[in-house]
C-alpha cells in the first residue's frame, strides 16, 4: 500500500473521530498497487452508526483529514452499518486493505 505510517495513522484515528472507534476503514484503488505511483487516496468506511454515515460528517473528516496530510485528492465512500452494498463496495471489500483500528492505552 502506497502510503505512509503517517498518513495511515492519522487517515485511521481522523476516521474514528467522525466516524466512530469501531468503524472500518479500507484503503482501495490504485494506492494499494505497490507497483504504481501517485493517484488519489480511495477510502471505503463503514460508519459505526447510521447517524455517523451523513454527508456533513464525510465533509468534516475530509476538511480535518488534509490538515493532517495535506491538500491530497481523497475520494471517501462512507456507508452505515447493514448497507446493501453496490458495486463500488464490493470491489473495496474484495480488493481494499483494512486499517487496523487505533490501540487503546
Amino acid at each position: 500500500m502506497r502510503l505512509t505510517g503517517t498518513e495511515i495513522s492519522a487517515i485511521r484515528a481522523c476516521a474514528a473521530r467522525h466516524f466512530g472507534a469501531g468503524a472500518t476503514v479500507r484503503v482501495f484503488g490504485s494506492r494499494v498497487d505497490e507497483t504504481g505511483s501517485g493517484g488519489d487516496i480511495d477510502l471505503h468506511v463503514e460508519a459505526e452508526t447510521a447517524e455517523l454515515a451523513g454527508l456533513a460528517i464525510e465533509l468534516r473528516f475530509l476538511d480535518e483529514l488534509k490538515g493532517l496530510i495535506g491538500d491530497q485528492k481523497i475520494d471517501p465512500v462512507v456507508r452505515p452499518p447493514r448497507y446493501a452494498p453496490r458495486a463500488i463496495d464490493l470491489s473495496a471489500i474484495e480488493t481494499g486493505i483494512v486499517l487496523p483500528r487505533e490501540k487503546r492505552g
